[in-house]
């Protein structure tokens, strides 16, 4: 992020200093990546202080940006906010011990979230090229993994092999643990993966994404491991959540709320009579963060706009039956929708 970039956060956050703790908001700031430390932006500056786990490593990544490494931990990053008087801090993201320890030292605290989801929001070209990357990481992994599923396999082995191509290809890590769900299990939406074993004629439907440099991918397949006959309904419901998704991609434009974007999908499934079974939203926002901003639901006020990624992810789930759930990555450019994959199938494959 530029120096310009965080000024602007820093005149919108309205504070006399931002005190940040979270990682995913201390990697977006500085472009690094700990599990611990502390941004303090100012008027004078950015300073990330860094404990000695992170202190060598910080130097060397940001040396020659405009974030200046500090060594230590809490008490250092208080010496560096001594003066101010009001504090921006992630409210979502604050521990109420923490809060209180602030206060307790005479800190007033403020929101800084509003000016950090303002342009959270928006990703820029590099932060784009990022998110592809993970996107293609994720489909090359699922189709190496496709061909290795066989009857008898557990939902943990399928998760653990695909989790493994991830990283062999580049990945950093997973987006969000696995979901692999065999038969009935896929109608619960965010199953738990665990030792279901694949049989003949079994839905698959699997969840997964990765992360490169921070930045999340996310993409949902459902298929059939083999065709016995029995899952003339499923097709059906599987194409009407196909068109839904696929309406989404031609029908959504900037401007539109993401209440009026899920209600494209759910309006669709709502002519098939199965709107009932659509139980979440239709996307979230995609970022550092597997849950960012905007929200496309049936609350979502945020208006969509060049620059925003979120996931086009429409399902049905009939309890103890089956479920249903297609989903890309997407962003918004030129005022339309663009998805990230390109090279795994949306519709139904019989594996």
């Amino acid at each position: 992020m530029s120096e310009t970039e965080k000024r602007k956060i820093y005149r919108e956050a309205g504070a006399d200093a931002l005190f940040l703790e979270a990682d995913h908001l201390r990697r977006y700031l500085t472009g690094f990546y700990s599990t611990d430390g502390y941004v303090v932006l100012k008027e004078d500056g950015c300073f990330f202080v860094a404990d000695p786990r992170y202190f060598e490593a910080a130097e060397k990544a940001l040396k020659g940006t405009d974030t200046q490494v500090v060594a230590g931990a809490y008490p250092q990053a208080l010496e560096l906010v001594q003066n101010c008087k009001t504090l921006g801090v992630p409210f979502p993201f604050l521990p109420l011990s923490a809060a209180e320890d602030l206060r307790g030292r005479g800190f007033a605290l403020t929101d800084c979230m509003p000016a950090l989801k303002k342009a959270m929001e928006y990703k820029s070209e590099r932060e784009i090229a990022l998110i592809q990357k993970a996107c293609d990481i994720a489909e090359d992994a699922l189709l190496l993994l496709l061909p290795r599923l066989k009857e008898g396999m557990t939902e943990n082995e399928a998760a653990a092999l695909l989790e493994y191509e991830m990283r062999r290809l580049g990945a950093s890590g997973t987006s969000f643990d696995t979901i692999v769900a065999f038969g009935a299990n896929s109608s619960v939406p965010h199953h738990e993966t665990g030792q279901t074993r694949l049989e003949y004629g079994d839905i698959v439907l699997i969840d997964f994404g990765c992360k490169v440099e921070g930045y999340c991918s996310d993409c949902t397949r459902t298929f059939l491991f083999g065709d016995d006959g029995k899952h003339e309904e499923f097709k059906k419901a599987y194409a009407e959540v196909l068109q839904a998704h696929e309406l989404v991609k031609t029908s959504v434009k900037a401007g539109m709320t993401g209440k009026e974007a899920d209600e494209v999908a759910r309006g669709s499934l709502r002519k098939a009579g199965l709107d009932g079974y659509f139980t979440h939203s239709l996307g979230h926002g995609i970022g550092l963060m597997i849950h960012e901003y905007p929200t496309l639901s049936p609350r979502g006020e945020e208006v969509l706009a060049d620059g925003m990624v979120f996931s086009d992810e429409p399902g049905v789930y009939l309890t103890g039956k089956y479920g249903i759930r297609i989903e890309d990555s997407c962003y918004m450019k030129d005022g339309r929708v663009h998805s990230f994959m390109h090279k795994t199938e949306r519709g139904l494959v019989i594996l």
